[in-house]
């Protein structure tokens, strides 16, 4: 910044170093700066997140899979379809055999056999899977994500709040994301392509000392502005502002190249395992929320071929996630989930498919505050119906807030209208908190 646009902006009194030092002090200012920092390599802060923080990666099923190919087969049964039921780690549990390194990983992992969520069709399933609740026709509300965001973002992390992926074009429309009510600073950034977000370098006509001055300058000029007015649209710029120059900062984070040749090994060479391996370096660096999806699991047609497909691909991705966050001591605070719309219906089509189906499907939890081992509910023989401890996406919720240490009877107020995290009176599933 020159000497003469400093006494063009600055405030009489007031020295070059004293004005750049003040602004230091405010979050824009502070941002200004960090453009070349890796969040990786600060020991003290990575050591204060893992024992202070709790992280959630969703990994969404999109489409819709199919419970009895993954966490409640019925083997033997007219419903059963062709594959095996495989003994886990844990006494007396068995899960499909397309996830046999899941299998031997059952120890940190609970399983619900029991949602009954009613909706069949996919945006409908989608909205009330993300949201917990029926949408209002008056009221905007925030998805998980967002709520997860607010609750567990640190102003000391440089990571973003909430990133999504979906970078399949089938069912991209049903992908939820939005902060509701919450309004846009717990927004997702909503990735499509590859696992890096576009546009987010610096251009290479512009040095890294030009981009500083230029930061400086903004900030004087926004300070001066913001002096003469008192409006919170200006600090709603200033913050957009700095959690633009906080991506741009925390760019590494999507960057894999870096990791050891053996991790991204142990992830696998899909698109799935490298955003997995993403998420897991986003939430080391502070990120309170990463949803991963991976689509297309609608099955009326071929089931049984697409699951192999993408249940083998699953396994693989989720054992090694789980794996990693373990050997980084991550996994006691990071809970991982699975999820999808809905199930898939017991009966198989003329087309050897399945079809969609809400009222007797399951869903995991691993990690940070889940019991790991535990199977909670059942379906009938034939996986029908829910024949013990039937729950919907509220009580779900609640149990993915218990675990993180929320409320889920947490109230946020729109104007002097309160609105709980969750439906008024909904109980987790303590059977599977730790």
């Amino acid at each position: 910044m020159s000497q003469e646009l400093f006494d063009r902006f600055s405030s009489p009194g007031v020295s070059r170093r004293g004005l750049l030092g003040g602004m230091l002090g405010g979050a824009v200012a502070a941002t200004a700066n960090l453009t070349g920092l890796d969040v990786l390599q600060q020991p003290a802060l990575a050591d204060t997140l893992k024992r202070n923080d709790r992280r959630v990666i969703l990994l969404w099923l999109a489409g819709g899979a199919s419970q009895l190919e993954t966490w409640d087969p019925k083997p033997g049964r007219p419903t059963g379809g062709p594959f095996r039921a495989i003994q886990t780690n844990v006494p007396g549990v068995q899960i499909s055999e397309l996830m046999p390194k899941m299998s031997q990983r059952l120890q940190h992992t609970a399983i619900i056999r029991s949602l009954n969520t009613k909706i069949g069709d996919h945006g409908g399933g989608a909205r009330l899977m993300h949201l917990g609740r029926r949408d209002e026709s008056n009221l905007r509300l925030p998805d998980l994500g967002a709520m997860l965001a607010r609750e567990l973002s640190d102003p000391r992390s440089l990571a973003p709040d909430y990133v999504t992926y979906y970078t399949a074009t089938e069912g991209r429309g049903n992908a939820v994301g939005q902060a509701g009510f919450l309004g846009s600073r717990f927004a997702p950034m909503f990735l499509t392509t590859e696992a890096q977000p576009e546009n987010l370098s610096r251009l290479t006509a512009i040095t890294a000392t030009e981009d500083q001055r230029r930061a400086e300058m903004r900030s004087l000029l926004s300070q001066r502005f913001a002096a003469e007015r008192q409006t919170g649209a200006v600090g709603s710029h200033d913050e957009a502002y700095a959690r633009v120059r906080n991506l741009m900062a925390g760019e590494k984070l999507f960057d894999i190249s870096d990791e050891p040749q053996a991790i991204r090994d142990l992830y696998g060479p899909t698109l799935f395992g490298k955003q997995a391996l993403v998420a897991r370096r986003l939430i080391e660096a502070g990120t309170p929320f990463v949803k991963i999806s991976r689509a297309w699991w609608d099955s009326h047609g071929q089931n049984f071929e697409t699951h192999l497909e993408l249940v083998t691909e699953l396994d693989n991705v989720m054992a090694a996630l789980l794996d990693d966050l373990k050997a980084r001591g991550l996994l006691e605070s990071t809970l991982v989930v699975t999820l999808s719309e809905f199930g898939r219906t017991p009966n198989i089509n003329a087309s050897l498919g399945r079809d969609h189906f809400a009222k007797a499907w399951s869903t995991s939890l691993t990690g940070c505050g889940i019991q790991g081992g535990s199977v909670y509910g059942k379906t009938d023989p034939d996986g029908h119906t829910v024949a013990d401890g039937e729950i919907g996406a509220a009580e779900l919720f609640a149990t993915i807030f218990e675990a993180l240490g929320i409320d889920p009877q947490k109230e946020y107020h729109v104007g002097s209208r309160p609105v709980p995290l969750t439906d008024i009176g909904t109980l987790p599933v303590t059977e599977v908190l730790a």
